[in-house]
């Protein structure tokens, strides 16, 4: 299992990581990327924990999801099955787990002050976080991506289901955006990634 660690972790996360394992009795499945989740934690009927993980060269990514889901374990078994997923046990559970990693020998200065600015409060998601959305997005290895705050007006994009869309007038926040195929018009945050078709 070290071995496999090494390969998705920053080198001084791998031991403390594998510790986590250890500990906890956890099965760590790592499988190819999907779209809708980095990973996720769920309890076997024998009792064993699994953590599904998606494979990712983002090692940084990595660690942050790897700890999001042995919070959901520490919190389910500290303070019981009826919590909500993402509520004040889990956050607290996430923020103590990660304490320990956020350090330089592990994260690199440019998100050190991100991670700490998010770990205040923690959301469900690293990808709800436009601050550490675009800080993670700099050690991605898809160079083809684009955040949509960064294209221009009017550009033509797609995202990853293949829906091409054309990229409208900025609101408060969001962009007004229409999807090509159907005229529907949808809203995007500035940091969701997108792929710039070019003309």
């Amino acid at each position: 299992m070290r071995e496999i660690l090494v390969k998705y972790l920053p080198d001084n996360a791998v031991t403390p990581c594998f510790e986590l394992i250890k500990v906890n009795n956890i099965y760590l499945r790592i499988v190819n990327e999907r779209k809708t989740r980095h990973g996720d934690y769920r309890q076997l009927p024998n009792g064993q924990h699994l953590i599904t993980m998606n494979a990712t060269a983002n090692k940084y990514r990595f660690l942050i999801t790897f700890i999001h889901e042995v919070a959901h374990l520490v919190a389910f078994e500290r303070f019981g099955r009826l919590i909500k997923p993402h509520g004040n046990e889990w956050k607290y559970t996430f923020q103590q787990l990660m304490k320990p990693f956020i350090i330089p020998e592990i994260f690199p200065q440019q998100l050190l002050g991100v991670l700490q600015r998010h770990f205040v409060n923690p959301m469900s998601s690293s990808d709800v976080d436009p601050a550490l959305t675009i800080a993670l997005k700099q050690f991605d290895i898809n160079e083809n991506m684009s955040f949509i705050y960064e294209i221009p007006l009017g550009s033509t994009f797609r995202i990853k289901d293949g829906r091409v869309f054309r990229k409208g007038q900025r609101r408060v926040k969001c962009y007004d955006c229409v999807e090509l195929g159907s005229g529907k018009k949808y809203i995007f945050q500035p940091h969701a990634e997108v792929e710039l078709i070019k003309a």
